[in-house]
């Protein structure tokens, strides 16, 4: 299982345990709404059981080296999830997606994270490439690489189906040797 890391701010990164999965579910269905608007997972999420099967499938990623999955906790409670979506060991690259309360935006939470995240899998993972993608109109989301030094490598046009529409990817980069000179 992965291990837990610590950021900045007194945030503490760790894997999601079934027991998490009541919290979990209950943070998820107050940020419906907000979290539906940039991501096409939240109606599937329908129930403690649901959360339980997301936490199961991660630690099957883990297992597999395929991804890894962390709760974000922040003064004892659970306020987000971060984590690498997918990981090619083979090519060294991976891609960070993450999501947060709306009670707990604008205190550098996600950033703290995402940058824990980046001293994870370039120092532990040895990995030389770490994406980041976000709606191009997600002003908040596509702040987070830019404020840790990613490079904007591009745009997917109608990249994703949402709900009730298609949007846009930011494509943002970061490789080792860049994070390393920061």
């Amino acid at each position: 299982m992965a291990e837990v890391l610590k950021a900045a701010i007194g945030l503490e990164l760790r894997p999601l345990n079934l027991r998490d999965a009541p919290a979990l579910f209950a943070l998820v269905d107050a940020n419906r709404d907000r979290l539906r608007r940039w991501l096409p997972w939240p109606d599937a999420n329908q129930s403690p059981a649901d959360s339980r099967a997301y936490i199961l499938k991660m630690r099957a990623q883990v297992r597999a080296g395929i991804g890894q999955s962390f709760g974000l906790w922040w003064k004892g409670g659970l306020v987000g999830v971060a984590g690498f979506n997918w990981i090619d060991a083979a090519n060294r690259s991976a891609a960070i997606g993450y999501w947060l309360t709306g009670a707990a935006e604008g205190r550098g939470l996600m950033t703290a994270a995402v940058a824990a995240l980046l001293r994870h899998g370039f120092r532990t993972l040895k990995l030389n490439r770490i994406e980041i993608r976000a709606g191009v109109w997600n002003r908040r989301s596509r702040a987070i690489p830019k404020r840790l030094g990613f490079r904007h490598e591009g745009t997917l046009r109608q990249a994703e189906h949402l709900a009730d529409r298609t949007v846009d990817h930011a494509v943002y980069g970061l490789l080792a040797s860049e994070w390393r000179r920061r």
